[in-house]
């Protein structure tokens, strides 16, 4: 897991030529104005998710975590907490689904503030929970780039 803001996105573009183009998108692309849901960036090897909406409680939440990509989430409006954990400290609530590219977790994991500028880079070990608010549900903006392993 990283964390970091887009200001050092060229620390990270050495990860590989997908990383590289993610981060040139994020740095070159109007994010205020794509649409939400999906946006193809290199077709299933690289795209991006636009999410709006509120974030939940913790209660409400599972881990998640991916084998297919990596995930740069990237908040652009108001402040969330994302969770990492390594899925070898968790325990399996749902096996891993080919169609979604995800398993769900149990367990505990480390929480941190996530606010607009910030993205998290979850790698496939890394599981993650997302989208969980600060204190009441707020409304957050945020562009998951999903990466191919």
């Amino acid at each position: 897991m990283i964390i970091d803001t887009l200001d050092n996105a060229g620390l990270y573009r050495n990860l590989g030529p997908r990383f590289a183009k993610a981060f040139d998108y994020l740095e070159q692309t109007d994010l205020a104005t794509l649409p939400d849901g999906r946006n193809d960036i290199d077709g299933d090897d690289l795209f991006a998710m636009v999410v709006d909406g509120p974030t939940r409680r913790m209660a409400d939440a599972e881990w998640e975590a991916h084998r297919n990509y990596h995930d740069i989430q990237l908040v652009t409006e108001g402040i969330e907490q994302m969770g990492f954990a390594n899925v070898e400290d968790l325990s399996e609530t749902m096996p891993y689904n080919v169609e979604q590219d995800a398993a769900l977790y149990a367990g505990e994991g480390t929480m941190v503030p996530v606010p607009a500028g910030t993205f998290v880079l979850f790698a496939p070990q890394d599981a993650h929970m997302p989208s969980i608010a600060i204190t009441d549900p707020s409304r957050v903006r945020k562009i998951v780039v999903k990466v191919r392993v």
